[in-house]
């Protein structure tokens, strides 16, 4: 591992945080905590902490010392001072004499101690880090480190490489009772340069900075050359099944998504797939014994939380049985929820802390031939997972690699995974009303398209943008966290293209707003039958493309789901020499309708929305002045010529798609958005 530290670098972050009253000592912990933060070799998504011991002025302007420790919901990668929050170092170190502390008697005294009231909760590991007697103080989950100690003689195996430089810790769960054992280990090993606790990871300490930061980078570089040293040539051993015709990925995820969603198709609870896959991963899953090192447990147990104590492997799936491979991935998903309650009651035995039992629904999806599937309440929770089970994958490969991978107990992890302190990682407030669901978006890149894609994203659903020029929703999609594609929706396979990338990206699909359009003109009698042709394709036939595309989606899943078409007010109320662009939109309304006639027994709703006089790419600022002056009209009082005098805006339009998507028992509806039209109104 390299030591990337910079004389440079270390004193422009000192100057940097001069300029805010930040010491040096804080400047130089923001900075190597970067460095330690920016390697996935290390520290993975709010994984590991750090701290540094110095003083600070309180209120009364009297110096005080102080522990600046990392802070819950701080990322090490991109640390800010306020992410280490400054904690009384002497009101912590007297917890030291105590023999015994409650989890909520310890936040307690971290949080009464914090200089700053509004600051995060100090790390769970604030009391280790206080304990120690060292100015800076870093903890890492090391991939080598990890694949050293989780052996069944990982300790050993540690004390050949490390010797006297280290003190080994027994795993012993994060909190007072760790912090205590360590402070101990040090005392009797009071020259160590740092600690490893075992199935855990590593902590060094410094005088310094750069002398904490590089025994990191020296202590788990003689990790990564042992591992080296020691490698078997073949760590995996493949199983012998062999199948000559592998499916796509998008040709199961649908399927799989809907058996992991609880509460049937009247109420679903839904989660978002990712997937993975890579020549390691391949080499992981295919492997002979895949059964027996993938479900020892977690790497280290703070994973625990996000990939659930052990994965459910499926069956190799075959194109030319899909079926059953669907049945059996039912039955070991099955399996799975009911060894999952197992699991729970096997070890909810304290009568003093009684837990409720989470959801039985695994994390990640082994499937052997292709990669793995990882599960969220979300895309960032599927893909948080998905990194970690990567990082998992890494580390089981390491140590497979010089002996057996074995993790914590079964009681251990129960432990972890049912911490009220980790739980509290992943956050407990309501969930927005259309989260964990995936909404697709035709003509994204327009202004109805973009301003329903902010609109559903704000309302807690993953979005998928299609456009026929990807350049129009990249940066939206970035923004949003979202998927950007290029669709163009009057081609079948190119809307076969992008449902795939949707399956393989979100594991499926909930809502599809049908939107991509555009306005053909002239006189009905004397237009050309390709313009009518034309427009025929992209306002009725690509509305029957996608909406095509995502009912089968939608039937895999077995959960239901939204179509939602903008049709425009053209479809009941036509205006002249508009022919070519009415009619079509007429036949997708009545398409609208036929979808929730035949499909309603699915779960599957269907509605149109039918807007006027939306600034956009239909009606463009040219449009709107031409159509004003030839009225006689100011451009105002021409886009407000309704019965509510207002202009009606695309964010209108985005709203009431995403009305209807939330609008559980409506179908076959037409939802108007035109500031009041009588003439365009639905008798």
């Amino acid at each position: 591992m390299k030591n990337l530290w910079s004389d440079r670098d270390a004193r422009a972050f000192v100057r940097r945080y001069a300029r805010d009253g930040i010491n040096r000592d804080l400047a130089l912990r923001v900075y190597t905590t970067r460095l330690l933060g920016g390697d996935p070799r290390l520290v993975l998504h709010g994984g590991g902490n750090t701290s540094v011991k110095t003083t600070t002025m309180d209120l009364n302007g009297d110096s005080v010392d102080v522990l600046c420790v990392k802070g819950s919901g701080w990322d090490m990668g991109d640390i800010e001072p306020a992410g280490l929050p400054a904690v009384r170092l002497d009101a912590l170190r007297e917890l030291d004499a105590l023999e015994a502390l409650s989890d909520e008697d310890m936040v307690n005294a971290q949080r009464r101690n914090l200089l700053d009231s509004k600051a995060p909760n100090p790390s769970v590991e604030t009391l280790l880090h206080a304990f120690m007697p060292h100015k800076f103080v870093d903890h890492t989950h090391s991939t080598a480190v990890l694949a050293l100690t989780d052996q069944p003689d990982g300790a050993a195996i540690c004390r050949d490489v490390y010797g006297d430089r280290v003190a080994y810790v027994p795993y012993i769960m994060p909190g007072f009772a760790l912090a205590k054992s360590c402070a101990a280990y040090q005392r009797k090993n009071p020259n160590v340069e740092g600690l490893i606790l075992l199935k855990h990871g590593i902590f060094t300490f410094g005088e310094t900075a750069e002398e904490a930061y590089g025994r990191m980078t020296d202590l788990v570089s003689l990790a990564e050359r042992r591992l080296r040293e020691g490698r078997k040539r073949q760590v995996f051993v493949p199983a012998m099944t062999r199948v000559t015709s592998p499916p796509r990925v998008s040709a199961i995820a649908s399927r799989l998504r809907g058996m992991l969603s609880m509460g049937g198709q009247d109420d679903p609870t839904r989660f978002v797939m990712t997937f993975r896959t890579s020549a390691a991963i391949r080499r992981f899953v295919d492997g002979k014994e895949l059964s027996r090192y993938a479900r020892q447990g977690p790497v280290t147990p703070d994973h625990a939380i996000r990939i659930k104590a052990r994965p459910v492997v499926l069956a190799r799936p075959d194109k030319s049985n899909l079926e059953g491979f669907f049945k059996a991935a039912e039955r070991a998903i099955e399996t799975y929820k009911m060894d999952y309650a197992a699991y729970f009651l096997r070890n909810n035995t304290d009568p003093r802390d009684p837990k409720t039992q989470l959801d039985p629904v695994p994390r990640v999806l082994l499937v052997p031939g292709l990669g793995f599937f990882a599960v969220g309440n979300s895309a960032k929770a599927a893909d948080v997972a998905a990194d970690l089970y990567e990082n998992n994958v890494d580390v089981i490969t390491a140590a497979e690699g010089i002996g057996r991978f074995r993790s914590i107990t079964d009681h251990d992890m129960f432990d972890i995974e049912y911490w009220s302190l980790e739980q509290a990682k992943l956050g407990s407030g309501k969930e927005a009303p259309l989260s964990r669901q995936v909404v697709a978006i035709t003509g994204a890149g327009g202004a109805i398209g973009q301003a329903t894609a902010r609109a559903f994203h704000a309302a807690g659903a993953d979005v998928a943008l299609l456009d026929l020029d990807v350049r129009q929703v990249d940066g939206l999609a970035a923004e949003l966290g979202g998927l950007a594609l290029t669709c163009d929706v009057t081609d079948d396979k190119s809307v076969s293209r992008a449902f795939a990338s949707i399956a393989e990206r979100f594991g499926g699909l909930d809502i599809l707003i049908s939107n991509a359009g555009a306005a053909w003109q002239g006189r009905i009698g004397d237009v050309d039958d390709k313009t009518l042709r034309d427009s025929f394709e992209l306002n009725f036939f690509a509305h029957q493309r996608v909406a095509k595309a995502a009912v089968a989606t939608m039937q895999a899943q077995g959960t239901g789901g939204v179509l939602l078409f903008n049709t425009s007010k053209q479809a009941v109320n036509p205006g002249k020499n508009f022919g070519p662009y009415g009619l079509p939109k007429a036949a997708t309304l009545f398409l609208s309708r036929q979808y929730a006639l035949d499909y309603g027994a699915d779960g599957i709703r269907s509605n149109a929305v039918n807007a006027d006089r939306i600034r956009s790419g239909l009606l463009t600022d040219d449009m709107v002045k031409a159509r004003s002056t030839a009225r006689g009209l100011s451009e105002k009082d021409y886009m407000s010529g309704n019965l509510l005098g207002r202009e009606v805006l695309a964010t209108d339009v985005a709203q009431a798609f995403v009305d209807l998507a939330k609008s559980e028992k409506t179908t076959a509806a037409v939802l108007t958005v035109d500031g009041g039209n009588i003439e365009a109104a639905l008798r």
